[in-house]
């Protein structure tokens, strides 16, 4: 798309089915790596990716030529296929939430991945979606908010 410029950035996160510790720290390093490998080749931005034992944050640029529920399902899926060869019960949940980041709010919201250990000593993920999805104002079901 010649003449298209867009700086579309997206804070996303999502855990591992039924919120299982599958991520130990050894494998997070690869598995990050490989996610900002699938960002790249589907055309986007990785600018940060950072979790714990169980969710993953990540921060990137999405490509103008996809759309958000196509990028995620990509990512979600090809990072999955690569996990379970290294833990074969591993699974991703379904859905995810995923937020606009204002280039302005850029350094806040790096900040805040980057300290994703300290942040899950102090709440849950549960109370961290629950949290964020208030903070930008979106309409949610909290029975499906694992």
């Amino acid at each position: 798309m010649a003449h298209t410029y867009t700086n579309i950035l997206i804070h996303a996160l999502f855990s591992t089915k039924d919120r299982q510790p599958l991520m130990p720290r050894e494998m997070r390093t690869d598995l990050y790596a490989y996610l900002g490998g699938i960002i790249i080749n589907i055309g986007g931005k990785p600018i940060l990716i950072n979790g714990t034992t169980d969710p993953v944050h990540l921060l990137f640029v999405l490509p103008a030529r996809l759309a958000l529920s196509d990028f995620m399902e990509k990512l979600k899926a090809n990072s999955s296929k690569w996990a379970k060869e290294r833990v074969r019960r591993f699974a991703w949940q379904t859905g995810y939430p995923a937020f606009g980041v204002s280039q302005s709010k850029l350094g806040e919201v790096t900040s805040y991945i980057s300290t994703q250990e300290e942040h899950h000593r102090k709440r849950t993920y549960q109370e961290e979606v629950i949290a964020l999805l208030k903070k930008h104002g979106i309409d949610f079901d909290p029975r499906y908010v694992i």
